[in-house]
């Protein structure tokens, strides 16, 4: 049996420029979809997957990130007072418990595959998961689960995959897939946002991984890759010189939240599940139709 997964990094540390000026003094993390910010989102689906210890890479201006996790004595004091039992509720739920969140900070931004490097004193020697928060994933089980369900079959590193438009894999990480293993596929060939004409097929890294802890061993040379980043995918193809890296695909919608098309698609898709929040909705949009 594979060493279980119980650590996760988020990166949280990038300025969210393409949100400019709702990023400006809000980090992109806590946007919100519906009524909750898309980082509560990343750390539900973690909890889901059995995730006790969260790293968060963060940056300046992202101490609201620490804070939304934390206890707020005046505003829980309030809800008691008034009986908005279920408000309350919500609240210690989604708070994490005593010890379970680290926060590092990544002071220069030198790419995803820095980040990551700079959690590698709090991961230590144990295989631990990547979660990029601004990619939400809507499906049950979550995306991470799923993949902590597949690493226990075949261990190694896992990342998972989602199907772009073929015209699109300019935009995306795109991988090659070999023989099956289990429930996932060994990756032979991982390309960056290739031309449709030479992509070797339409499916994309989307912002979850599950990693050994050799991989830090890789982002610690420090090497430069495109933009004049440390990339975490060239670490990866240097990690499968000596160990196999799985691709699993995704049971589920993918949203790019980091887009405005795409989260502006997430807050559509999560308000149409919501019991309380979809017919009020639906109206709405028929009158704005109907105008």
């Amino acid at each position: 049996m594979p060493e279980p997964i119980r650590t996760a990094v988020l990166p949280v540390a990038g300025l969210g420029t393409r949100f400019l000026p709702a990023t400006k003094s809000i980090p992109k993390e806590m946007l919100p979809v519906v009524d909750r910010p898309l980082i509560q989102y990343a750390v539900d689906e973690a909890r889901e997957a059995g995730i006790e210890h969260f790293v968060f890479v963060t940056g300046r201006n992202k101490q609201v990130i620490e804070d939304h996790f934390d206890r707020q004595f005046e505003l829980e004091v309030t809800l008691q007072e008034r009986g908005k039992s279920d408000e309350l509720a919500q609240l210690e739920h989604d708070k994490l418990p005593p010890g379970a969140a680290s926060f590092t900070r990544q002071q220069l931004p030198a790419g995803l595959g820095h980040a990551v490097w700079c959690a590698r004193e709090i991961v230590g020697r144990q295989p631990f998961a990547v979660i990029l928060p601004d990619m939400l994933m809507q499906s049950a089980p979550g995306n991470l689960a799923q993949m902590v369900s597949a690493y226990g079959e075949i261990g190694g590193n896992i990342l998972s995959l989602s199907e772009c438009e073929p015209d699109k894999t300019n935009q995306y990480g795109i991988v090659a897939l070999g023989e099956a293993s289990g429930p996932a596929f060994k990756i032979t060939r991982m390309v960056e946002k290739p031309a449709p004409a030479d992509a070797p097929s339409n499916l994309y890294i989307n912002g979850r991984y599950i990693f050994q802890p050799e991989l830090f061993g890789h982002l610690a040379r420090q090497e430069a890759g495109a933009g004049g980043e440390i990339q975490l995918t060239d670490a990866i193809r240097r990690l499968s010189e000596t160990q196999p890296i799985f691709g699993l695909r995704y049971g589920g919608r993918t949203f790019d939240c980091g887009s405005k098309g795409g989260f502006l698609a997430a807050n559509f898709a999560y308000a149409m599940e919501r019991d309380d929040i979809a017919p009020e909705f639906q109206a709405e949009l028929d009158r704005i139709r109907a105008t």
